[in-house]
């Protein structure tokens, strides 16, 4: 089959963590002897704040690291009908402008043959409701939204139709474990620092514990303001500004634990969705720890796969006993990658797709081919 996924950028991942999830889906679809292509605005912000901080060689990175993707760029007053002629599937993702999303559902109604989902990875349904309800989803074929809480406010507002949950996963092809690294850190903490909607748990669960425990700790990302770089100074933590994404599982593997803080809207309004870190932290065994959210679809085992800390003194003993005591390390990181093959890879995830077309009605069958 031919795919086309509309997304804010597949080469930036600049801020951008759909680019992840939506990286390791074309790479298994590819896999499998389908086509897959991404259409993405020039002008994305996640592309041009890339390049601003890292130069086009971060670009030229993202092509050496996945020669089997497709990505196309567009402007104002490209051709989406020709550009989706012969497509079988297109995925349309919630970041992209309204007009768009409007002109594509368009295209669907007035009887173009590919099946249309909308691809929701965000917290926008709470946190921004208006831009998600004026949304033009009524032509549609369905909705893939990454958790059922998500997926229940689509329900409940009436926004479009067939609303299946897709959770994101890690492209196990690329985040895995790497036993033979040497470990020349405790913690590593990668993640963007956002808007200041959780600087107080940051501080608690990452930067006080760190600090307390004069652990040997790095932190990686983008958005980290003035405050937030001297707090990290002050415990420590050796910052090192963006990573790409491709590089992330060797600096895993340099280290012996890693922490998941959650978006206060995920924790709040979106219980259930854990987003695509931890997925790939353990992926790569290395033990977790998260500050305190909801597993409320039980995708994980809590305390067999990741230690959950409830508060500060308890994210200190957690990180404690994982860097005192290597057998546990070693039977937590275990635990989380056995449930991540089991359950949760991007393999996993394009199965679910498969059969989520299969539901709708497309003849997945004949189409499927083995590469």
């Amino acid at each position: 089959m031919r795919f086309v996924f509309y997304t804010h950028s597949l080469s930036s991942d600049w801020n951008h963590g759909n680019a992840h999830f939506l990286r390791g889906i074309m790479r298994e679809l590819v896999a499998r002897g389908h086509e897959a292509t991404a259409l993405a605005p020039f002008d994305a912000w996640s592309r041009a704040n890339l390049v601003a901080d890292q130069g086009f060689s971060a670009l030229d990175r993202f092509a050496e690291d996945f020669p089997e993707l497709d990505e196309r760029l567009y402007e104002s007053g490209f051709d989406h009908a020709s550009a989706l002629d012969g497509v079988d599937v297109v995925v349309v993702h919630e970041w992209t402008d309204p007009a768009i999303v409007a002109e594509i559902g368009w295209l669907r109604r007035e009887g173009a043959p590919f099946t249309l989902l909308f691809h929701d990875t965000h917290h926008r349904a709470v946190s921004a409701e208006k831009a998600i309800a004026g949304l033009e989803l009524r032509d549609y074929d369905g909705v893939l939204a990454f958790g059922e809480t998500l997926a229940a406010r689509y329900r409940a507002a009436g926004w479009g139709r067939q609303v299946h949950v897709w959770h994101e996963a890690a492209d196990t092809r690329l985040f895995r474990p790497m036993p033979d690294v040497e470990k020349t850190g405790d913690l590593i903490w990668i993640g963007n620092w956002g808007d200041g909607e959780r600087d107080a748990q940051l501080r608690e669960f990452l930067v006080e514990p760190v600090r307390d425990l004069d652990l040997r700790a790095q932190a990686r990302g983008v958005r980290y303001p003035p405050h937030a770089l001297e707090a990290l100074e002050e415990a420590g933590i050796a910052y090192r500004g963006w990573i790409a994404n491709a590089d992330a599982p060797a600096a895993f593997a340099r280290h012996r634990v890693t922490v998941h803080v959650p978006r206060r809207p995920y924790v709040e309004s979106l219980p259930g969705i854990p987003t695509i870190r931890p997925f790939e932290a353990l992926a790569c065994g290395i033990p977790l720890v998260c500050a305190p959210w909801d597993d409320a679809e039980e995708l994980f085992r809590p305390g067999e796969d990741y230690l959950v800390a409830e508060d500060g003194d308890a994210m200190r003993a957690a990180l404690r006993s994982i860097v005192d005591d290597p057998e546990r390390a070693a039977a937590l990181a275990a635990s989380g990658l056995e449930t991540i093959r089991a359950r949760h890879t991007c393999a996993h995830r394009v199965d679910e797709l498969i059969g989520i077309l299969a539901d709708l009605g497309v003849d997945t069958r004949e189409k499927e081919t083995v590469a």
